[in-house]
Parts: structure tokens; sequence; C-alpha cells
């Protein structure tokens, strides 16, 4: 027993516990009774611990930073998210506490601004804007589009400086900028040859160029504006020509022929006299301001009579001065050459006395005269630059159309580099075709070019959308809307070679138009006919109208598969008169009644067979079988219809002269008296006309 304790007092003092366990007694076992004393419990067994398949993370080792530990790839430096906290935390302290001063600023407000781009400009948070519209009762998100009257008043509450700006400013310097530069230099005069048509205006200008245009022109007359540069046999200058069409539908291009110019010839020709296009160019020359001289051709003809058209334009307020007036007259003949030099003479002396001057260094400006869409070189403008030089690469914009000048080519086909004032050229490398008679001007780079083009068709949109819907103004517009609601359409699709044979075709189908039919221009447009417009056409059931142009392979198929016509015209009058034709058979046509007599019924027989019979005496006029007849009785049409017999004695017989008496019978009607009165009449259908 005292080994036993000896042994457990050394087992304890060590730490031995398997020792202590073994060296105890065994428990004892429990009497078979039931009770007795509660036997102990078996000892505790160690809890094992538990299995992990992961491996220990290595102990993150932290240390000086020395070369070994910065340049080891395994053990990698980081700053601990905790410390980044403390840093930021410990940063925006230091800011707060920091006064913030108030930048103020000029706020650019165009028409309309949205929230987030006028937060933008003011420096100042979008969130702000909204809660200072909030409080004066507006809810808005933060891409709302307001006008600019809330636009400036949210800007001056947040105190900064407004400076308000339209669409339209972004034309502003584009055109007409004040000279301030002396160094000026004399240009070529710019002379534009206007008359009736058929007087001789392409041909006097072809024996000044020594060319020969009329003989390439449809029908021999001119249907485009042609710009020309000529060389004066005197004074060894050039002046500059500008051809304009004589036919009434050109009057636009006439106008655009006026406005550019610094000199008109009116061209009469002197066996015909003053003609309506001759008046309305003295009005366009009047109304542009410019020097006229007057030349009468044609006066190698044996008719020809120079002193009447003297007489006749002083009715239009044109004195020349043989007449004591201030208007120079030249008599030429354009086919014999006769006094050609004179008329130089005189538009050159006309130019010494105008003192025409420029600045040639400046930026161009100049008018778009033609523009048509070739199909080798893409949109072409015939362009007039009447200040600055224009260049090869510079940027370019004439209405809403941009682009950068690619090529300049002279009206000889000669290249150019650059072209001055007064200088007829013709520019490649518009993205489109330009509108004739817009003004065309340099500026200095893509974006303000994209800016003013992308404004202009903003415009151009919105009127052509104005002018679809037919907004409702006045009582006129709405009594007009009533009127043409009812009017049948005549559908058609227009394609021409240049915009100003499309702008006078355009003109003159307007005026065919009346309350019942008009024609309807589903588009118009330059260059050939292409298979995009006989889907259009083949939609709405219209016709296609060529004008010098012809359609391409795959659109003329497309067109004779689906049955749509094409038409093709080189010469307007022919273009005109055609769908004046058609838009006629739309009419409806008129209904004419022709009297043809009146008989008097004196007694009603009943027939078998046949029906009630009216013995009739023809009182006046002549009466036919099949014609129209009306029964009258007491003054009142009782009856309409047609007449089915009549008869003289026995005999069937075509008509009844006055005088003579006959029996009648009507067509399935036989309520007729004594004393009534028959009235025969024709109906005749007439077809109207435009």
């Amino acid at each position: 027993f005292v080994d036993d304790l000896f042994v457990r007092h050394v087992a304890r003092r060590n730490g031995d516990v398997g020792a202590l366990i073994g060296r105890m007694p065994p428990p004892p076992t429990p009497p078979q009774g039931g009770g007795g004393v509660r036997p102990a419990p078996p000892p505790a067994r160690p809890v094992p611990p538990p299995k992990t398949t992961a491996k220990p993370a290595p102990a993150k080792q932290r240390g000086r930073l020395t070369l070994v530990t910065a340049l080891s790839a395994d053990d990698v430096r980081e700053r601990s998210i905790a410390s980044f906290r403390r840093r930021t935390q410990r940063l925006k302290g230091n800011a707060s506490k920091e006064p913030k001063e108030k930048l103020i600023r000029e706020v650019t407000i165009p028409e309309a601004i949205t929230i987030q781009e006028l937060a933008n400009r003011m420096a100042e948070r979008a969130v702000d804007v909204i809660r200072l519209l909030m409080k004066q009762g507006a809810i808005h998100k933060i891409n709302d589009v307001i006008d600019a009257d809330t636009a400036q008043l949210l800007a001056e509450e947040m105190g900064h400086t407004v400076k308000r700006v339209a669409e339209s400013d972004v034309e502003e310097g584009l055109f007409d900028t004040v000279e301030d530069s002396t160094d000026t230099e004399p240009r070529s005069p710019v002379v534009t040859v206007m008359g009736h048509v058929d007087h001789g205006k392409t041909s006097l200008l072809d024996a000044l160029r020594h060319a020969n245009v009329v003989s390439g022109e449809a029908g021999g007359i001119t249907q485009h504006i042609g710009a020309y540069q000529v060389t004066s046999p005197e004074s060894g200058k050039k002046i500059t020509f500008i051809d304009t069409p004589g036919h009434a539908a050109f009057t636009a291009m006439r106008a655009r022929g006026a406005k550019v110019t610094d000199i008109v010839i009116l061209v009469v020709a002197a066996d015909d006299g003053v003609m309506p296009q001759t008046i309305e160019a003295i009005n366009h020359a009047k109304a542009a301001n410019v020097p006229m001289i007057v030349a009468i051709n044609k006066i190698d003809k044996p008719d020809a009579k120079a002193e009447r058209v003297r007489t006749e334009l002083l009715q239009y307020g044109v004195q020349v001065e043989s007449f004591g007036g201030d208007v120079v007259d030249v008599e030429v003949s354009a086919k014999n050459k006769t006094n050609l030099d004179k008329l130089l003479e005189m538009v050159a002396l006309q130019a010494e006395l105008l003192d025409l001057k420029t600045n040639t260094e400046r930026p161009a400006e100049g008018t778009v005269i033609e523009a048509k869409l070739d199909r080798g070189r893409g949109p072409v403008a015939t362009v007039l630059v009447q200040r600055g030089t224009l260049r090869v690469g510079d940027i370019i914009v004439a209405g809403s159309e941009m682009g950068r000048v690619r090529a300049l080519i002279s009206d000889q086909g000669v290249t150019l580099t650059e072209a001055g004032p007064s200088v007829p050229v013709e520019v490649l490398g518009f993205n489109g075709p330009p509108e004739a008679g817009d003004r065309m001007a340099v500026v200095e780079n893509e974006a303000r070019a994209r800016e003013i083009t992308s404004y202009r068709e903003h415009q151009k949109r919105e009127k052509s959308a104005a002018s679809a819907t037919g907004m409702r103004g006045s009582l006129e517009q709405m009594m007009s809307q009533l009127k043409t609601t009812g009017r049948k359409d005549f559908p058609l699709i227009i394609k021409a070679d240049v915009q100003g044979s499309l702008e006078a075709i355009l003109g003159s189908l307007e005026k065919l138009g009346t309350d019942e039919v008009a024609a309807r221009i589903l588009h118009a447009g330059v260059g050939g006919i292409s298979e995009s417009d006989v889907t259009l056409a083949e939609g709405f059931g219209a016709a296609i109208i060529g004008f010098s142009v012809r359609a391409n392979k795959e659109a003329a198929a497309a067109a004779k598969r689906n049955g749509i016509e094409i038409r093709y015209y080189n010469i307007i009058y022919d273009l005109v008169d055609d769908v004046k034709k058609a838009m006629s058979g739309l009419l409806a046509p008129t209904l004419r009644e022709t009297m043809l007599g009146n008989a008097l019924i004196l007694e009603v027989f009943n027939i078998s067979k046949v029906g009630k019979v009216a013995g009739c005496r023809v009182t006046d006029g002549n009466v036919e079988r099949g014609a129209n007849v009306r029964l009258i009785r007491d003054n009142v049409v009782v009856h309409e219809g047609k007449l089915s017999t009549l008869k003289r004695f026995k005999d069937e017989v075509k008509e009844v002269a006055s005088g003579q008496e006959c029996g009648m019978a009507f067509e399935s009607y036989g309520d007729m008296r004594a004393g009534d009165v028959i009235e025969c009449y024709r109906v005749e259908t007439i077809q109207r006309s435009l």
C-alpha cells in the first residue's frame, strides 16, 4: 500500500497521467441485490483534434524592409485595410475643416439644355440643381430638358453669371465679315445674261467664248445655269458670264443669277420685242439693284426693228441712252458676230465705274450656281467664288452639306489648285449635292462645319415636317384644307440631273394643281433612277419621271418586272405637258344637257302588247328616239327616263320635226295624261382638261 502511494506521488509530481491511471484500483462490482452504493463513472477519454484538409496559412512575416525582402517574389508587402481606412478618415477630417471657395462661372445657356449639362457648366452637383427645382415645385430627372429661362433662374440662384445664346448663333461670323485689311485687289466683273426664251442669250455667249454650247442643249434651249470666263480682246481682262435659262419655269434660276451678279445684260430679239420673261428679267435686275446693259440681238434678220424694242422698254422703266436715259444699249448679232467687241467694251467700262475690289487672302465665300450628282465623281457643285481664294483642301459648308475640297475644275475643264474672286469652278468633295443658290463658305475646322450643317439640317427637317402636317394657323388655311381634303392625288417620283432643273420642274407641277386634282411628289432628287425609287413607286402606285437621267440596269429590270412606268424627258415643255394631260384624266368629266324639243300629249292610248302610248304634237324643236325625256305636269317634273318608242303613223321613226304628230312610249313608265308636256334632251359628256 505504501509502495502504491509512493508511485502515485512520484507520477503526480512528474505529470505522468498514464501511470496514475494504471495504478488506480479497479472499480468495485455492484451487488446483485439492486440496492447499495452507486458505481463510479468510467474515466474520460482524451478528445482527438479535428481533421482539416486545408493547409495552414504561413504566418505573415513582418520585419524591416530590406533589399532582399523587397525583391523576393514570395513575400509581397501590402498595406492593411485598417491602415488605409485610418488614412482616408484622417484626410477627410482635415479637408472638412478647410472652407471651400465658391467658383463663380459665366454659364453659356442655349435655348434648351439638360439638367446634367447645366450642372456640368456651373461645376455644381446635379443633385443640388434638382433640389433647387423641387423647392420651386418642379420634379425633374437628371436627363430632363429645361428651357433657357428656367436654366437662367437656376444659374443666377446659385450665384453664377449667364450668357444666353441661340441655336442660330453657330452661323455668326460665317458670312459678311467686315474687311479689316486694306490689301484689296481689283476683281473681274460678274455679268449675268438674261432675257426671254429663244432670244439668243446662249448663242451670244457662244460667239463671245468661241464655243458651241447650244448644240449640246436639248431642244436648243438652255435648261441649266452655266458660268464661263471670257477674256476681253481690248483690255485683256477677264469677264465672268452667267447664262440663265429663259423658260417661264426657271424663274428661281434667273433670280439667283441676278443676286450674284455685278452687271446684267438684257438680251432682246429685234424681231420679237419685249416678252414676258424679258419683263421678269428687268424686275429681277431692279430688285438686285445692279446696272443693266441692253443687247438688241438678231439685227441681221430682215424684220428686225431695234427702235421698236427701245420704245417698248420705256413702258417698263428702262430708258436707253439714245432716248436720253442712262441704260447702255448695243445692237448685236450673235450669228454674224456683229458688235461683240463693242458689247465687251461697254461691260469693261461699266466695271471700271463700279470699281470692283476685294481681299484675295481671306477665307473664300461664294454661291452655289448649280449642283448635280455625277456617277463617277460624286456630288459636284458649280460655285462662283465672290470673296477670298478657294484652295484644294479647304473645309467648306454650303447649306446643310459640308465637305473638303478634293479638286477644282474650271469652265474649260482644266484642274486648278486655287480659285480667286469672280472665278466659276466645279467643286468636288461635298458629302452630298447642296441646294442651288446656297451660300458657300470656308470654315476653320470640321467641328465647326459639323455644328453648322447639323443645325441647318435640323431647321430643314422642322420646316418640311411643318409643311407636311399642314399647321392650321388661320381661317384661310382651314378653308383651303377643307377644299383639298377631297381632291385626287397624282403620285410622282422625279429625278433630275441638276438641282436647278429639279427646282423648276417642281415649281411648274405645283402650279398645275387645282382644288380637284394635284401632283403629289413622293420623292424628288438629283441623280440616276435607283432600285429604291422603283420600290417606292411600287408601294404608292406612282410613275417615275427622269429628266436628263436614266435608270440603272437593276432599276430598269425591277420596273419592268413590277409594271412601273418610267418616263424619260430632256425638255421641260414636254414633261409639263404630259403630266398636265395625265392629271386631266383624273378630273371628273362634265355632263352637259342639250335641249332637243318639246311635245304636248293630246291623247293617251292603251295598246295591247305595247302598253300606254301617248299621242303627241311636237310644239318646238325635234324629238329623237332613244333621247332622254322628262314628263312635266303642271310645271312639275314627274318622271325622267328614256324614249323607247317613237312612231309616225304606223312606222317606227328616228326623229319627228316640229309641228308634226307622233306616238311616244317611255321605258318602264305608263302614268301619262292628256295635257302633259314631254321635254326631250340629250346629255353630252365633256372631258375636262387643266
